[in-house]
């Protein structure tokens, strides 16, 4: 019995590999047929904006950027090291801007105790600031009709 289910595993295990060579036979990367290059040395890091003017929205509703660097930060289900400064209990004696109303509310604008499960994770829409250069050229205006420009 154990041989037979050796066997058939071996056999499946085989199938399976020339399948998956069958596959990778028609792939074609979007970079074309060029190969990886080592970077010589390791890329520039970016400088983050000390805490200071923020810098202005493009559009209607875009969520702020953070004006400080948040690496090492703890963000998840156990904590949120954003709270320690922005929570409407901490942000006067920190100095920071409080969490806005609507992070209190759920889906169906019902208004909340707590922050909104769905807006607890502050990265999924703010991001820090750097003075990074655009990796593609924008034009980019925002229309004057809402910004009153």
């Amino acid at each position: 019995m154990i041989r037979k289910l050796t066997m058939v595993l071996a056999v499946l295990l085989a199938a399976a590999g020339s399948t998956a060579t069958v596959f990778a036979e028609g792939v074609v990367s979007l970079r074309g047929p060029t190969d990886l290059v080592e970077p010589d040395s390791a890329p520039e890091l970016k400088h983050f904006a000390k805490d200071g003017v923020p810098i202005p929205r493009d559009y209607v509703q875009q969520p702020p950027l953070i004006p400080h660097q948040i690496e090492g930060y703890r963000i998840d289900v156990n904590s949120n090291k954003c709270l320690s400064c922005h929570s409407w209990a901490n942000y006067r004696e920190a100095g920071a801007t409080k969490i806005s109303q609507t992070h209190f509310e759920d889906r169906d604008a019902h208004v909340l105790a707590n922050i909104s499960a769905r807006r607890y994770f502050c990265t999924q829409c703010h991001v820090p600031q750097v003075n990074a250069q655009p990796l593609v050229e924008n034009t980019f205006r925002p229309i004057t009709a809402i910004s009153g420009q």
